[in-house]
């Protein structure tokens, strides 16, 4: 687990969208909110293989081995080779070069090989949530589609879950009826 590049955790103002390939639109990254000359850390421990400026802007890249992130607009303080652990300061957030204007927002990546990128987020926990059903078949495991009605209703069929079967919880579960509230009634 990784840590927040701005303290407290950010607002995140731009979402990561992957490019379906290296030359096709996406978000390479996250927006995260801040302010100028806020403290940028590093999300993980590594070495600086990069602190300067490209097209206008200040970068600093941190390299973790399999993989690097990017942190900009942001003026360096680590130097080039010097390795840092989660959490240290490498720099602070710059005016300049956010495309958040008129507020500050630090664009923050993850690249793994030389082109693949990853949503940031995930190194802080709070990457896409993904619910995954539990049963006595295990995870992906597929039962035959009913019969009947269910066989042509518009609306695609999923097995019924037992109560209780969610990995993970999402505060709108339960407006979208993927929640059994059981005894504990409806919510005001």
């Amino acid at each position: 687990m990784g840590t927040w590049p701005l303290l407290p955790p950010p607002e995140v103002t731009a979402r990561f969208d992957a490019p379906a390939s290296p030359w096709a639109p996406g978000h390479r990254g996250v927006d995260l909110l801040g302010r100028p000359g806020q403290a940028v850390r590093a999300a993980l421990p590594g070495t600086v293989s990069f602190s300067g400026t490209i097209a206008g802007r200040g970068v600093v890249v941190v390299d973790h081995g399999a993989t690097r992130t990017t942190y900009e607009p942001v003026a360096g303080t680590a130097a080039v080779g010097s390795t840092v652990s989660g959490g240290e300061e490498i720099g602070a957030l710059q005016v300049g070069g956010s495309h958040c204007a008129p507020r500050s927002c630090l664009h923050w990546g993850w690249i793994a090989d030389p082109d693949t990128y990853l949503d940031p987020l995930r190194l802080v926990g709070a990457g896409p949530v993904r619910l995954l059903p539990l049963g006595s078949g295990g995870a992906g495991a597929v039962r035959p589609r009913p019969a009947g009605p269910a066989a042509t209703s518009p609306v695609p069929w999923a097995p019924p879950l037992p109560r209780g079967a969610w990995v993970a919880w999402v505060p709108w579960a339960p407006w979208l009826g993927l929640v059994d509230r059981g005894a504990e009634g409806p919510r005001g």
